[in-house]
């Protein structure tokens, strides 16, 4: 990322919408400190190796002692990609494995792999559901996002307190087996 030209931009922008960084003082260096944000924080997803978070975090161990992995209440933030506001909110991973392991702190940092990214909120539960999928080969994976967009709550049609959930499910539970996948995943609390 160019983040002189993006600061560059940013200032651009403020002066097309009528304030100008250089008379304004808590516009002064706001450019600069925008460009530091989507580079080193709101778009750092795309710098995180997702094939590397597996190979070093991977845990092969004997099939039938695990037959559920949940982890909750991973703090997700996003940047919607229509509007370039921020998503905040808590995600969900749950699958059941065949032998495979990836150790906690990666599963959290997997769904920041996908989150941290100017992406829509459907997306990362899908990528996410992908990932496992191909690295850990389980029985079936999920994830579900509950997030707030402040899309929806600051703009446009300001609905406060409204939530959007999604649900991402990938192998072939059988019908029982979906239902254990959606009470693991939280669906419905």
């Amino acid at each position: 990322m160019d983040q002189k030209q993006a600061a560059l931009a940013i200032e651009t922008f403020l002066r097309a919408i009528g304030r100008d960084p250089a008379r304004e003082p808590e516009l002064v260096g706001t450019g600069k400190r925008v460009a530091e944000a989507f580079a080193e924080d709101l778009c750092k997803g795309y710098e995180l190796d997702v094939d590397a978070l597996f190979s070093t975090n991977l845990i092969v161990v004997p099939t039938g002692k695990t037959e559920i992995v949940a982890l909750r209440d991973i703090a997700v933030a996003t940047t919607c990609p229509h509007h370039l506001m921020p998503a905040t909110g808590f995600g969900t991973v749950a699958f059941a494995p065949r032998g495979r392991l990836l150790g906690l702190g990666a599963i959290a940092e997997l769904v920041e792999a996908f989150s941290r990214r100017l992406t829509l909120q459907e997306a990362i539960g899908d990528h996410v559901v992908t990932a496992l999928m191909t690295h850990l080969e389980p029985l079936w994976a999920g994830c579900r996002l509950v997030l707030t967009h402040t899309c929806l709550t600051a703009r446009g049609e300001r609905r406060q307190g409204a939530v959007t959930e999604t649900v991402a499910l990938a192998g072939s539970p059988a019908v029982e087996d979906r239902a254990t996948a959606m009470a693991a995943l939280g669906v419905g609390r």
